[in-house]
């Protein structure tokens, strides 16, 4: 009789696989192995050289790690310069932040107008995809549905999409970086109808809107939307739109651009590396936590009740337990996140004089007293600021935007950084990446089958 593998014999070898699977903390120091690609003053290992984009947040002087104001720079301009000059001039940017990023410069007013005509033109999704590619197998995952969407784009052009000629990568970056917000609304509309039984709405396409504009546009069932609302939104994907070489995401896609594959596939490979709570996912458990501070908070403007939920939430008594105030610390930047300062900035413009407001001043208490009551819990001399997350989640509430679309937007904004990234190893790298790895297992004698216990 044959055995049933049971749920009992799952447990016991996944038991068994965590005892073969133990690596002793100490050994990374024996070995001198980087945990995460880190050092142990947390700066990042250098893996690559790139003309993209600058992420600065400290200095090291002397060996010595030294904080400075956070600086975002894409290719060679910083994103304060971009984003004032877009708003102070009333028009939206990031149609101009992406020519920038794939085509290294900044365009003269011909360029932009024509990058924006042909951005517009490559937004119509091939004949049947919705039906075929969607609503056949909808998702209650919108980032799944968009890897599996952008996979499945390489069988529907007639071209070879093994081509990794320079011309061939444009184009297929831009048709993506046209085609990405179609499809993330689209997957969320059907999402609502089959998973949640809401009114299915497929917008027809308005040539001529921008980025930010077609997104509100195909999103809401009125397709209204203010100048302003556009604006912001417009501006949170240029913040998103880049963030260096050495992002989770841009290197997964730099590593899989070494192997050779082709652009799909890296892409893909990118937004599936984003889908990670600890990377893209991060805003979602900023608004987690927001709503467990208005809970447990009564008066949200009393800053002593305040640091008492923080003190708690630091000592894994409220909170989901897990000890962390979300959307505070920084890989990279210390005193402060560019694009936290800057989305932080527009974003209480809008909201002020409206409900959200109080919330706003909420995370705006959390991120001033969570360094101070860090110190005092943990003993710990630490510089850091809040991150881009901790305001981008309210920032898409007061716009009406659904937390299932939350990393989504994310990744449409991240395109444009991804494909500046996978033309620069295509054209520069030249050597597949591949880190190396101490085994530390020893070798024993092979044991017949009919032995085994």
């Amino acid at each position: 009789m044959n055995h049933v593998f049971t749920n009992a014999d799952m447990q016991n070898l996944c038991a068994d696989l965590q005892k073969h699977s133990r690596i002793e903390p100490e050994l990374y120091q024996k070995f001198h192995v980087k945990r995460g690609l880190r050092r142990s003053d947390g700066t990042g290992v250098l893996a690559g050289i790139t003309n993209i984009c600058n992420v600065h947040g400290y200095v090291v002087n002397e060996g010595e790690v030294e904080p400075i104001p956070g600086e975002l720079i894409y290719r060679g301009y910083n994103i304060y310069d971009l984003v004032s000059n877009a708003m102070k001039e009333k028009r939206f940017g990031y149609e101009e932040t992406a020519f920038l990023l794939l085509f290294g410069k900044l365009p003269d007013a011909k360029e932009l107008e024509a990058f924006e005509h042909y951005l517009s033109m490559q937004r119509e999704l091939p004949s049947g995809f919705v039906v075929d590619m969607m609503m056949k197998a909808p998702s209650r995952n919108i980032m799944n549905k968009l890897a599996r969407s952008i996979l499945s784009l390489y069988s529907y052009y007639d071209e070879d999409c093994e081509e990794t000629g320079l011309e061939y990568e444009m184009r297929t970056a831009i048709r993506l970086l046209a085609k990405l917000p179609i499809i993330m609304v689209n997957a969320y509309q059907v999402k609502r109808k089959h998973f949640d039984n809401q009114t299915l709405f497929m917008h027809p396409l308005r040539p001529g809107e921008k980025t930010a504009e077609t997104i509100l546009s195909m999103l809401r069932p009125d397709r209204q939307y203010t100048q302003e609302e556009a604006q912001l939104l417009d501006c949170m994907l240029m913040l998103h739109a880049e963030h260096g070489g050495g992002n989770n995401s841009t290197f997964t896609c730099r590593v899989l651009t070494s192997s050779g594959t082709d652009a799909y596939s890296a892409y893909s490979g990118a937004v599936c590396s984003l889908k990670g709570a600890r990377h893209g996912g991060a805003n979602i458990k900023v608004s987690a936590m927001l709503e467990d501070f208005k809970a447990n908070v009564a008066h949200w403007d009393n800053e002593g009740e305040v640091a008492d939920h923080i003190r708690k939430v630091l000592r894994k008594e409220a909170g989901d337990g897990s000890g962390l105030i979300y959307g505070m610390g920084h890989a990279v930047y210390t005193l402060s996140d560019p694009r936290a300062v800057i989305l932080k900035k527009q974003a209480f413009r809008l909201a002020k004089g409206k409900e959200i407001e109080a919330e706003f001043h909420l995370l705006d208490t959390i991120e001033r007293l969570t360094p101070v009551i860090m110190r005092e819990e943990m003993g710990k001399e630490k510089t850091f600021c809040a991150n881009v997350d901790m305001y981008s989640g309210l920032v898409y509430r007061m716009l009406k935007i659904p937390e299932e679309l939350y990393t989504p937007l994310f990744a449409v904004a991240r395109m444009a950084g991804w494909a500046a990234h996978r033309m620069e190893e295509l054209t520069t790298g030249g050597r597949i990446i591949r880190p190396a790895y101490k085994a530390i297992s020893r070798k024993k004698p092979y044991v017949p089958l009919s032995d085994r216990k």
